[in-house]
């Protein structure tokens, strides 16, 4: 669900500002021993080769946004996430998911480190003051790519969305810390030992993502997804500094976390809280379908999905208590069906969600009938089709796009 997203944040890092005055980066690559040097200091690693750099403009980066896609993700796998995406609700029904993201990407980045070239590239029309910051970033990036190699690190994510997103975090989140340790040593100043200045910097690169009208366009899920990475994924290695010290900015690799979940509260990591492992349920007459997409929704998916539904107040509560989700999309000629199970921490919780995730079905379609309702399932028909939704103990279960109320009915 998250994969061209996470294809691109693998490339493309720090927003340029729309409309800053244009920078030079003949003299910018003359500080790359000096960074590198204070990069070393600050983690204890040292650099192993010389990194090659190159100046790239805004067309460049929008044709390497796109021949990298090309590489990565093929027609059909974007058209199934951006499936799932639709039927979740996350994204409008008319929405073009590559080009849309890919505009974003453009829009947004101010530098990117290839690391299958071993390359970093800086947008030469980006301001001088960001330039310097991008440098240092990218070369954080270089310096882990030397140690923990990046492309097999990112890979390792596997099928799981959400184990994907977390080690995205700890890739950008440590190159996002050691930018802003970098800034704040040049001040004079430290993020050890002081979680205020960590969540200062946090806020701050949230807010001033909201200056771009590609981004202020895009979908809630889409901005909270790109944003993740950086701002908890900062937060999360500054948690794991504090913690470790040096030897932090070495554990989140050899040891990365699994869920989002770990990345959104450190204690969780450190506690090595694992999340359940869940089957969602079958849709009748399964041979009849094929099987497009799977994956896993994790606690942040969970807290937008809430969101986006207008209960900003309770999204955070409820989502916390999040244990473990699984989806599953299955398309015919006649159309889609999505399968969804999710565990929670006690059945009070997961009654909680229950109620919450009517709001949800209600919330994403145009027209929801109830046919039948007791407290522990809803029968209906949306949008897409007949549905069923249910909890079961300290689990949610929903399927959606069925042809008959029967079906809906026969699901348990």
């Amino acid at each position: 669900m998250k994969r061209l997203l996470i294809v691109l944040l693998a490339l493309a890092s720090l927003p340029a500002p729309a409309g800053a005055p244009r920078g030079q980066t003949s003299g910018l690559f003359a500080e790359i021993q000096a960074i590198s040097a204070e990069l070393t200091r600050i983690t204890g690693l040292g650099f192993v080769k010389k990194v090659e750099y190159a100046p790239i403009s805004k067309q460049g980066v929008n044709q390497f946004l796109r021949e990298r896609l090309k590489e990565e993700m093929p027609p059909e796998e974007i058209r199934a996430e951006e499936l799932v995406l639709k039927k979740f609700g996350f994204v409008p029904p008319d929405y073009d998911l590559a080009q849309n993201t890919i505009e974003l990407f453009t829009e947004q980045a101010a530098a990117f480190y290839d690391f299958r070239k071993k390359k970093l590239f800086v947008l030469e029309s980006a301001p001088p003051d960001l330039q310097r910051m991008a440098l240092v970033h990218e070369l954080a990036h270089a310096l882990a790519d030397q140690h923990f190699h990046l492309e097999k690190f990112i890979r390792r994510g596997g099928a799981s969305d959400d184990n994907s997103l977390a080690r995205m975090a700890v890739m950008e989140g440590q190159a996002a810390y050691l930018m802003s340790e970098y800034a704040a040593r040049q001040a004079g100043q430290s993020l050890r030992g002081s979680s205020a200045l960590a969540e200062t910097v946090r806020s701050a690169a949230e807010l001033s993502a909201g200056r771009f009208p590609v981004f202020d366009a895009a979908p809630l899920y889409v901005r909270e997804t790109l944003l993740f990475p950086y701002t908890y994924g900062m937060l999360f290695q500054h948690a794991v500094v504090e913690k470790l010290g040096q030897e932090g900015f070495r554990e989140v690799f050899r040891r990365p976390p699994s869920t989002a979940q770990q990345i959104l509260h450190p204690e969780m990591y450190f506690s090595k809280v694992e999340p359940i492992v869940l089957t969602p349920p079958k849709p009748p007459r399964i041979k009849d379908y094929k099987l497009l997409a799977a994956g896993v929704l994790g606690e942040l998916d969970h807290q937008i999905l809430l969101r986006q539904c207008g209960m900003e107040t309770e999204a955070e509560g409820i989502a916390r208590r999040w244990r473990g989700a699984a989806y599953e999309l299955y398309e015919n000629q006649n159309g889609a069906i999505l399968t969804y199970v999710s565990a929670w921490d006690g059945g009070e919780a997961a009654r909680r969600f229950f109620a919450s995730y009517r709001r949800v079905l209600k919330g994403k379609w145009q027209a929801m009938e109830a046919i039948s309702e007791t407290p522990d399932c809803l029968l209906g028909r949306g949008d897409g089709g007949y549905f069923t939704l249910r909890l079961q103990g300290s689990a949610v279960t929903a399927v959606e796009g069925l042809p008959s109320a029967e079906q809906a009915r026969s699901i348990r």
